[in-house]
């Protein structure tokens, strides 16, 4: 055994055991009370009515319009669809303005569209999308910009607002990470011409699987309908072309569930957030991201800036030593969507001049939290963090060595 392994026997990279015998995963699923969803199962199996907008779907979307200070929710099965729909709805054609620092779908509902995602650059401190880069960007075939709140961060809606006004274009808000999160006092949702939720079973309030279009354009919202249930009106009258992206009723009876409990989550997702503050406060090289002013988010995600010359490591090397430990923190959005296909075999003339993102992409990691997250977790981790962060240059060279040895 080497002197570098018997100096360092407890970091799993070196051969120890990890700290944690089950994984500590980001985003594991919060639930709410089990007897309360049971019993909703039992009564959409007992009323044999399990979807094309059930009760429970309809108490869902009223529920979700009023935290969201919206008139409408259009339910959908999953985000991505809710991304689909809304940008058809929005009758967008040609070129549209959308963050690489994202996760895939959000550019990929375009795609799929036939539309072409136009990737902008990024503000370094919020993440989300520099409105100076976006009207640098717009050209005549752009018809909308497709703005992301960030970790739940609300993008910079008042000036992209004045953007899409100033040229006559739509402005749809991704906001897969932003329920329950306010900007200025007010609730994320009513933004632009539409916003899109998630509720996959990653985000803090989930319905399994599922999202939904909100917006308080009432003409919109019929359009959106329309389209997720095929365009019917009535029970045989097709007045649209439309496909199927209905929220079925066991998701909306996983929602309410999870509503019930949403008080709950984002308590537990506050005191997880403010551990990690005070364990990443002490240890060099790491900076946590906050809400910012004027700001309150739903704290769903523990985001990290990795310094690799102040932390003596990089955020991949970091990474890999915690996955060693079984805390799966993860590299997002790496490596940035204009780096995935099929963006990356067609880039723009020029190619894409993305600096902000391109740095971000080397240097976010996003750590465990939720429900299944306890305070104890949390000290263990931030423990072995300013372990791994003390002892970053010998972790790197050991994994460069391990590297080299893979290869031979």
């Amino acid at each position: 055994m080497s002197l570098l392994i018997e100096t360092l026997p407890e970091l799993a990279v070196f051969g120890g055991a990890p700290a944690f015998a089950e994984p500590k995963h980001v985003g594991a699923p919060n639930i709410g009370n089990r007897a309360a969803l049971m019993q909703r199962i039992e009564t959409i199996l007992d009323n044999r009515r399990l979807s094309n907008r059930g009760p429970m779907v309809r108490e869902f979307e009223d529920r979700v319009a009023a935290i969201a200070g919206v008139k409408h929710c259009v339910a959908m099965c999953n985000g991505t669809v809710a991304l689909e729909i809304g940008a058809r709805a929005l009758n967008l054609t040609g070129e549209v303005i959308v963050p690489s620092f994202t996760f895939v779908a959000t550019a990929h509902a375009l795609k799929w569209q036939g539309l072409e995602p136009v990737f902008c650059d990024i503000d370094p401190v919020t993440h989300n999308l520099d409105p100076a880069r976006v009207e640098a960007l717009i050209t005549p075939r752009t018809t909308g910009i497709l703005a992301v709140h960030l970790w739940g961060r609300p993008a910079a809606v008042k000036q992209l607002e004045a953007v899409a006004m100033r040229h006559g274009l739509r402005l749809m808000f991704d906001a897969a990470h932003a329920f329950g999160s306010h900007l200025g006092g007010q609730p994320i949702g009513g933004s632009g011409d539409l916003e899109i939720f998630s509720f996959h079973a990653t985000k803090f309030l989930n319905t399994a699987e599922g999202g939904a279009v909100v917006t308080n354009d009432d003409a919109l919202a019929e359009r959106v309908r329309l389209m997720q249930n095929f365009g019917f009106v009535g029970k045989d009258q097709v007045v649209a072309l439309g496909v199927n992206g209905k929220m079925n009723e066991m998701s909306a009876a996983m929602g309410l569930t999870s509503l019930e409990s949403m008080d709950e989550f984002l308590a537990v997702a506050h005191r997880n957030f403010r551990a990690w503050q005070r364990e990443v406060a002490s240890i060099p090289g790491l900076e946590m991201k906050t809400g910012g002013p004027d700001v309150s988010t739903n704290h769903q995600y523990i985001v990290v800036e990795v310094e690799c010359h102040r932390a003596g490591l990089s955020r991949d090397d970091l990474v890999t030593a915690l996955h060693a430990e079984n805390v799966l923190a993860r590299r997002y959005f790496y490596p940035g969507c204009h780096h995935m296909e099929p963006y990356r075999s067609s880039p723009p003339t020029g190619g894409y001049q993305l600096p902000q993102t391109e740095a971000l992409c080397t240097r976010v990691m996003v750590l465990p939290t939720g429900t299944a997250v306890s305070l104890a977790d949390i000290a263990r981790m931030g423990d072995l963090l300013r372990e791994m962060v003390g002892n970053g240059p010998e972790i790197s060279h050991h994994l460069r060595m391990r590297e080299k040895e893979q290869q031979t």
